[in-house]
């Protein structure tokens, strides 16, 4: 039943667009609209047919899990995915605009010499914009896996340890809790490091009177989580408890507004004109958020440059950051859920200011 949802989407986007076929080659994609888990597959939407494609490394599990109308075997990708839109003689042909260049070129050398490609992006994001409450449900159980892994490590975030040993601990306390995977590679940023928006875990120690921002995630049942909190090393500097304050205040300020139909670039401008008025404008340099779903960064996009209204379905962080170089950074992230009247709020772990040194 889900996939059948799925699948009238695709063939709904195919009459809208007035193509004669979708090509899909991103495995979050085909996973939404076929249910395949794999790594390397393509997937074919014909208004009356759906075509999924793999190697013989997928075969027995494509039969296990895929929901099409056809499942074949390719020993060359492009030339299976040729054969196919020939067969068809499809003349209008849609894919992916995170096709490399190479192959996508090549693919139309293959196929007919009449037919016209179409290099779709913000056309596809329709698809998996809007979720459902299974989708929801994986989300939140994901965004639960963050603070249980968090409650087992926190312990360990004390002055002396390295980074990269707090980064550890979250990736395996995650994976013995069920995750199937990171989302991404942890990042730990302690003391000046901390002026480093994606500064992955090093061999640094952390130090006494620093501030350590922690941004990490995991995937559940295809499903992702994403969230950051920043922590004081015992006392620090009224210069980065102003910091701490000035993005618990814009992030804070963001979230209360997110409801449907505010534009996601006012909810950007609500932090960033908090920041910039604090005197930080300059050390916030990127966008408010990011959808979270299949993939860990995904439409919609929270920023200056957002062309969307908030909707309910829609799942995005609220991520706003001050970034000093050599003094240090902060940022908080949340992951919500655009309800009918508001939002929920998906992540749990605290964002208030916490001062965690035992003495």
């Amino acid at each position: 039943m889900v996939y059948s949802h799925r699948r009238q989407k695709a063939t709904d986007l195919l009459a809208k667009l007035e193509l004669d076929a979708l090509v899909f080659c991103q495995p979050e994609n085909i996973r939404y609209l076929c249910g395949f888990t794999g790594s390397d597959a393509a997937l074919i939407v014909f208004s009356d047919q759906l075509v999924f494609l793999t190697d013989s490394r997928y075969t027995t599990q494509s039969n296990a899990e895929v929901t099409a109308d056809q499942i074949c075997e390719y020993k060359l990708k492009i030339e299976g995915i040729a054969s196919q839109l020939t067969s068809h003689d499809v003349s209008r042909v849609g894919f992916e605009s995170t096709l490399p260049f190479g192959f996508a070129k090549e693919l139309q050398d293959q196929g007919n010499a009449d037919c016209k490609w179409m290099h779709l992006k913000d056309e596809l994001q329709s698809l998996r914009l809007h979720k459902t409450s299974d989708e929801i449900e994986f989300l939140a159980s994901a965004a639960d896996l963050n603070a249980a892994a968090f409650a087992e490590v926190i312990h360990m975030i004390r002055p002396g340890t390295k980074e990269s040993e707090v980064a550890l601990a979250l990736e395996f306390a995650l994976r013995r809790l069920g995750a199937e995977e990171k989302a991404f590679d942890v990042i730990v940023a302690s003391g000046a490091r901390g002026a480093m928006p994606h500064g992955v875990a090093s061999d640094k120690l952390i130090g006494t009177s620093e501030l350590v921002t922690i941004d990490f995630g995991c995937r559940l049942s295809g499903y992702h989580s994403d969230e950051t909190v920043t922590l004081a090393m015992g006392d620090v500097s009224g210069e980065l408890q102003s910091i701490f304050d000035t993005v618990l205040e814009a992030h804070d300020l963001a979230l209360a507004e997110v409801a449907p139909g505010i534009a996601l670039t006012e909810l950007d401008r609500i932090a960033r004109e908090h920041i910039k008025s604090s005197g930080f404008g300059d050390y916030f340099g990127h966008g408010l958020g990011h959808g979270v779903g299949l993939a860990v960064h995904e439409a919609p996009t929270v920023s200056p440059r957002s062309t969307m209204n908030a909707e309910a379905g829609m799942v995005f962080t609220i991520e706003p950051g001050i970034y000093v170089p050599g003094v240090g950074g902060v940022r908080i992230e949340d992951t919500v859920l655009v309800t009918d009247d508001g939002c929920r709020i998906l992540t749990k772990i605290p964002k208030t200011f916490s001062n965690i040194l035992l003495n």
